[in-house]
């Protein structure tokens, strides 16, 4: 069996062993688990390899580029705006972001936005990844955009999107970008390794990204007005742009966080312990239970499964995440299977950070295996 760093309570000694299995099978190249309990990491796990080429070791301190897991950071910075007063979730965008209301947009609210509601899924064609990179431009095309669907109606899955929306109300109330104020409003009050994009002094510690099946063009026969088309052309960044020095430079508070396990778990432990994390209190207990606050339940509009999204988060549910309890827990993965699931029920804060990728829409096979491990161990299956 190969070697896992890092330590863990008696009674999760087999998330432990899921991890060396899976590290031993190949199936991980190299990954980072992390299980907080009422502020307990009782689970802070790493092991295998940095790189395909396995010549650099996962350390303690290794960050990975975080795909779709950093919208639960830029969710959380919306949250906290909200707690302090500056955003109000039932208030239009347009109040906040004026040249937002064309199109039809004059009463797509925030919470619109948090819960994949809003419309806007992806960016009206053409649109480049080099356009993604630039915040103005980026910005004002979704602000000159109509809606692809009645906001409010059903979710489509902000994919690309969200990052920019919620960013871009950010810097709207705080006068600070989305990465300076998860840097200092989230990151530094949590001690969390944690960063949208990466500061150039931390690049030798991110993990090289692994992808088996990269994202491709849209699969022939698909209705090229249909929402899932649209979307996917509408969100241009892809797997080859991912760990490039604009891919890092740039805020993409929708795919381009990092971190690791640890300090997503510490982040997020601020919504599983209603609003505390070490020891301070980031946000009130009635602000950190708005997440439970269902905004849409079906068929997600560009996933293609049930999803019931609640406000920056989805909600558990065993149509789609059969080894999660039902109740008071709220999550959200990245593409490949990185995730991270907020229990309120029981305090609890689970994080899972990988660079190989896997297949899977809501986490990989490997995803599901580690949460059911975190469960068992917690006496609470699904």
């Amino acid at each position: 069996m190969v070697d896992v760093g890092g330590t863990s309570t008696a009674r999760f000694e087999p998330v432990r062993a899921a991890l060396a299995a899976h590290l031993e099978s190949g199936e991980e190249l190299g990954a980072s688990i992390a299980v907080d309990v009422d502020g307990v990491m009782e689970v802070d796990l790493w092991g295998g390899h940095a790189d395909e080429a396995r010549t650099v070791p996962w350390h303690r301190d290794t960050l990975v580029s975080l795909w779709s897991t950093t919208k639960t950071l830029s969710s959380l910075a919306a949250l906290v705006l909200v707690d302090r007063g500056a955003l109000d979730l039932y208030r239009p965008v347009a109040h906040y972001w004026p040249e937002f209301a064309a199109r039809g947009k004059q009463d797509i609210e925030v919470r619109h936005v948090l819960a994949h509601t809003s419309g806007l899924s992806g960016w009206q064609q053409p649109f480049t990844v080099d356009d993604l990179y630039d915040w103005p431009t980026a910005s004002a095309r979704l602000a000159a955009q109509a809606p692809w669907w009645e906001p409010g109606s059903a979710s489509g899955y902000h994919v690309q999107t969200q990052g920019q929306l919620v960013g871009e109300l950010v810097r709207r109330v705080s006068g600070r970008t989305l990465t300076e104020f998860v840097d200092t409003e989230i990151a530094e009050p949590a001690q969390a390794d944690v960063q949208i994009g990466a500061r150039q002094a931390d690049w030798p510690r991110i993990a090289e990204l692994v992808a088996p099946s990269p994202l491709s063009g849209v699969p022939a026969g698909l209705d090229p007005e249909g929402i899932f088309t649209k979307t996917l052309l509408g969100s241009p960044a892809r797997d080859e742009h991912v760990d490039t020095p604009q891919w890092r430079r740039a805020e993409l508070g929708a795919v381009n966080g990092h971190g690791n396990a640890r300090g997503m778990a510490r982040a997020l432990s601020a919504i599983s312990r209603r609003g505390r994390v070490n020891g301070r209190r980031l946000l009130s207990e009635e602000t950190a239970e708005k997440v439970l606050d269902v905004q849409a339940d079906g068929v997600d509009l560009f996933l293609g499964v049930p999803v019931r999204w609640g406000i920056g988060f989805a909600l558990a549910d065993a149509r789609t995440m059969p080894h999660m309890p039902t109740g008071r827990v709220c999550f959200w993965v990245g593409r490949g299977g990185s995730i991270v699931v907020m229990d309120l029920d029981r305090r609890v804060t689970f994080s899972y950070t990988m660079n190989r990728l896997g297949d899977g829409i809501l986490g990989s096979e490997r995803t599901h295996d580690y949460i059911r491990h975190v469960y068992e161990a917690l006496g609470s299956t699904g």
